[in-house]
C-alpha cells in the first residue's frame, strides 16, 4: 500500500513539474531582416529553415515557425511568426508574436 502511495505521489510530482514543447526552434532575431514586399519565399526559407506548417489564408501561400514551451509550474514561452507570401512568392505580409518580455 505505500508504495503504491509513493509511486503515486513521484508521478505527481513528475507530472507538476512537466512541460509540454510543441514546434521547433527558429532564429527569431532574423525577423527584423523580412521586407514586405522584397524578401523572397527562397530568402525566408534560408534565414528560417523548413518551416512548421504551411497552409493558405485568403488564396496566398503561408508558412509558419513556431515554438510553444508549456509548463505546469513556472512561465510557459511561446514565439511564432507566421509569414505570407503574394503571387510573386515575395513576402506579403507576416505576424510575429511571442511571450518574451522584449520583442526583437
Amino acid at each position: 500500500m505505500k508504495s503504491r502511495l509513493l509511486v503515486a505521489l513521484m508521478a505527481l510530482i513528475l507530472f507538476a513539474g512537466g512541460c509540454a514543447t510543441v514546434g521547433k526552434p527558429w532564429p527569431q532575431e532574423r525577423v527584423n531582416d523580412i521586407i514586405i514586399g522584397q524578401t523572397s519565399q527562397g530568402e525566408i526559407l534560408e534565414m528560417f529553415g523548413t518551416p512548421w506548417r504551411t497552409g493558405v489564408e485568403d488564396g496566398y501561400r503561408t508558412w509558419t515557425y513556431g515554438r510553444y514551451q508549456y509548463r505546469l509550474l513556472g512561465d510557459s514561452s511561446t514565439s511564432d511568426l507566421v509569414v505570407r507570401f503574394g503571387a510573386d512568392n515575395r513576402v506579403r505580409s507576416y505576424t510575429y508574436n511571442t511571450t518574451e518580455a522584449h520583442p526583437r
